[in-house]
């Protein structure tokens, strides 16, 4: 079976509070975007789970992702684990706040139902992905979705009207974990209105959605990735943009467009500044 695993990204992202468990509360709007890995599924008929990238440098065997939401789709149907080759063409960038590893364990949760007819509904499926990371619920269902909770907890929202999105993947990486430490000691310069988010995708209204896009881990980052992150934002409002922002932990960068020349113009000029820069459109 050949399935596509689709990036997300955050069209707001609020985090609450830091839950006792350890995790924080946060309540984000997600989007998906036509930036896909593209993954094969095959029976290979040893009994052994195996997983291959084009990567090399990304676990392989049962610390993938991927294979981990195969086992945890097997002990949710009582059945043991079987012998399935999984490989993976990665075009998502990796470590890049766009939840590649979380979208390509959903896809195969995705693919696996559907070659055993679908004994599991979408919901059943998101709570069997949420074992295997707080992203791959929405990675399940998709789309548009207002997310709360530690991300697991989902609303289904109207479409993001349908538009260009230019996606920049400046070349540094990010700590998640230490991005979440440094969350809770920053001070906050404002938050996102994701209720006029949500008013606004109700109204169809693109525009009024692209103003409120907003991620407070854009206060957390250091100085200079900080610098850098507001760099890539106003070349894309400079270039057309309706609105910018960082996705997930970051470091990447998007911005929404309703013209495609512009959109373009703007994937161009932004591939001089990073070479994982690319133009896509809303799923």
């Amino acid at each position: 079976m050949e399935v596509q695993a689709f990036a997300k990204l955050n069209l707001t992202l609020d985090v609450l509070r830091k839950r006792p468990d350890g995790y924080h509360d946060l309540r984000m709007i997600m989007q998906s975007i036509t930036l896909a890995d593209e993954l094969t599924l095959e029976e290979n008929g040893t009994g052994e789970l195996r997983v291959h990238s084009d990567l090399r440098f990304l676990p392989v065997g049962e610390k993938n992702l991927a294979a981990q939401a195969a086992l945890r789709y097997w002990q949710a149907r009582g059945l043991p684990p079987q012998g399935l080759d999984i490989a993976i063409r990665k075009r998502i960038p990796v470590c890049a706040g766009m939840g590649g590893g979380s979208s390509d364990a959903a896809a195969v949760l995705r693919a696996l139902n559907q070659r055993d007819g679908s004994p599991f509904s979408v919901e059943e499926l998101a709570r069997i992905g949420e074992q295997v990371g707080a992203d791959v619920p929405y990675c399940v269902l998709g789309g548009t979705a207002l997310a709360e909770g530690k991300g697991e907890v989902l609303t289904p929202l109207p479409a993001l009207p349908r538009c260009w999105v230019v996606v920049c993947k400046p070349e540094f990486a990010i700590s998640t974990p230490a991005l979440f430490a440094r969350i809770d000691s920053v001070r906050l310069r404002r938050r996102p209105d994701t209720r006029g988010a949500v008013e606004a995708l109700e109204a169809g209204d693109l525009v009024e959605t692209a103003r409120r896009l907003y991620n407070v881990f854009e206060d957390a980052l250091p100085e200079r990735q900080r610098d850098r992150v507001f760099a890539l934002k106003n070349l894309l409002i400079g270039g057309g943009a309706l609105g910018a922002s960082m996705s997930g932990t970051g470091p990447t960068v998007y911005g929404l467009f309703d013209r495609e020349d512009r959109a373009r113009e703007a994937c161009a000029r932004l591939s001089q500044e990073s070479r994982e820069t690319f133009l896509c459109r809303t799923v």
